[in-house]
């Protein structure tokens, strides 16, 4: 069944049916919209206490309740200086480091740090030898994602791809998922180094945004595009620690990676630990 399964993926035509899903997601349809959010509710046993607004009738489509925000405080943020917080709710897939310039997608599956982001070795110098973290989020989790520590925003970089699932079975089977899918580099200078915040694609993922950019995608590209940030200034990008930068219009994973020697992670993080947003992650060295 599992073979069934990945077979399939790779031969649906998973653009069109994810650009399909986004469109009635977006879409405001009134009680059919409501019951979809019921179902899905339901189905995955969201917790909608969390939320700042707890029923399906306070949202007009499927994708504000998907990003829908949280209460208050309901994710207090680790605000120690030396502290890296968690960007997501999610679970961690791998964590550890990056060894000659590869990352650990799933057991006997590496990939490559340079490939993920981009393609360029100038983007990946500072990361070759350093260490990264997946985190899967799973449909039912919060969709936005916020920053780790404080940091300035010095390039963005799309990504054509592939839109596989990246749940647990796709990464254990599919050779270079998070380097084949489509997906968002995010590049922010930080009181340690650079840190790469990569959000990437997958099926039924109908778009991934940024606050300083809004949507990225779609529409789908065949290129890779880059834009440059200056580092002070009115068009800096300059955001702060437990800020929210970017957005799923349904789930997927994000990779973080930092410099050697920069980040270690707390001994209570490992691959199947659920993570909450601003709970902490690791320690600044």
């Amino acid at each position: 069944m599992d073979k069934i399964k990945i077979t399939l993926q790779y031969l649906m035509p998973k653009h069109l049916i994810s650009r399909l899903a986004g469109k009635i997601a977006a879409a405001k349809l009134g009680w059919f919209s409501h019951f979809l959010i019921n179902r899905f509710i339901k189905a995955y046993k969201i917790d909608m206490t969390e939320a700042r607004f707890e029923q399906a009738e306070d949202y007009a489509s499927f994708n504000e309740f998907f990003t829908r925000p949280l209460k208050d405080g309901i994710r207090p943020l680790a605000s120690e200086t030396d502290i890296v917080a968690h960007p997501v709710d999610g679970t961690i897939s791998q964590l550890g480091p990056i060894t000659n310039g590869k990352l650990v997608q799933a057991k006997n599956h590496n990939y490559s740090l340079q490939s993920l982001l981009g393609g360029l070795e100038q983007t990946s110098a500072a990361f070759t030898d350093g260490t990264f973290a997946t985190i899967y989020l799973a449909p039912k989790d919060y969709h936005r994602i916020h920053m780790p520590v404080t940091g300035t925003l010095r390039e963005m970089i799309y990504i054509p791809g592939e839109l596989f699932s990246v749940n647990p079975l796709t990464a254990e089977n599919v050779p270079d998922l998070f380097a084949r899918n489509e997906r968002v580099v995010t590049i922010f200078d930080t009181e340690f180094g650079p840190m790469a915040l990569v959000l990437v694609g997958a099926t039924i993922v109908a778009s991934i945004e940024t606050v300083w950019a809004g949507t990225v995608t779609p529409p789908t590209g065949k290129h890779i595009f880059r834009w440059s940030y200056p580092a002070k200034g009115n068009t800096a990008v300059k955001l702060e620690k437990g800020a929210e930068m970017g957005r799923f219009k349904l789930g997927s994973t994000v990779v973080l990676a930092f410099p050697e020697g920069k980040v270690d992670f707390l001994a209570d993080q490992q691959p199947g630990t659920v993570t909450r947003m601003g709970a902490p992650f690791a320690e600044i060295n």
